[in-house]
């Protein structure tokens, strides 16, 4: 087990990629603090399937851009497992809007979720980190090179998060080694709603013609979180399946 006893906090984590990753970490043998924002079935849902793997688990609602509630989470995560060894921060929001409709609040909102909540939680898990802890930030290709002025407040916020990955990388080393996944187009809830021809159209643009699998990305997660990367820092690792 690359996780035994490691404790693993995953931002987001009642479905999609953070689900995903949360099972993988628990197969791996860690325990897991399941943080959601609105999704509770789901996240118990998560937390049962965790239990039935053999770890431990909590469930803890928490919006990671509300700075009282990240320390309370991290408080009530440290009151149960004593210590965070992993953090991965994966809670996230879009809202797919042309440019000339789309609001302050739109692009506050998605600023303070995806960029300022990864800031907060790094900020008050890292004190509680022993020495070796891993934080993994999940980006995006978006942030890499992106071409959709529908989700231009997206593509800032995850460009944002790959130069805080690189910025915390520094700051924290070297006892915590911070990295980022950006994975391209995946099958997960966000993404349901697109409309089918813009599916195709970004399917052949793919060079292995699908979107990725929830547990793909996971699988990313888990090499930067193991010890398999144990000399790798401040890099983003573009999980896309090939794409032009």
């Amino acid at each position: 087990m690359k996780l035994k006893n490691k404790v693993a906090l995953i931002t987001g984590s009642s479905k999609g990629i953070g689900r995903a990753t949360a099972l993988l970490f628990a197969e791996e043998g860690a325990n897991i603090v399941v943080n959601y924002s609105k999704s509770e079935k789901e996240a118990n849902k998560v937390i049962d399937e965790i239990k039935k793997l053999g770890s431990d688990a909590i469930c803890i609602k928490c919006d990671v851009s509300d700075e009282n509630q990240v320390k309370k989470m991290i408080e009530q995560t440290t009151k149960k497992f004593g210590k965070i060894d992993i953090l991965v921060n994966n809670a996230g929001v879009v809202f797919d809007v042309p440019f000339k409709e789309r609001t302050v609040e739109q692009w506050k909102r998605t600023l303070d979720v995806n960029l300022i909540g990864v800031f907060l939680c790094c900020k008050y898990v890292a004190p509680h980190m022993p020495k070796g802890g891993r934080i993994v930030n999940i980006s995006s290709t978006s942030g890499v090179n992106s071409f959709s002025p529908d989700s231009m407040d997206y593509a800032a916020s995850k460009a944002g998060v790959i130069i805080l990955t690189r910025a915390l990388a520094k700051e924290l080393a070297p006892n915590i080694l911070v990295n980022s996944v950006a994975p391209g187009w995946v099958d997960t809830a966000m993404n349901k709603d697109l409309p089918k021809d813009f599916v195709e159209e970004e399917t052949k643009n793919i060079y292995l013609k699908r979107f990725a699998q929830p547990e793909e990305i996971a699988k990313a997660v888990l090499f930067l979180a193991s010890d398999d990367a144990s000399y790798i820092t401040g890099i983003t690792l573009i999980v896309d399946g090939g794409y032009e």
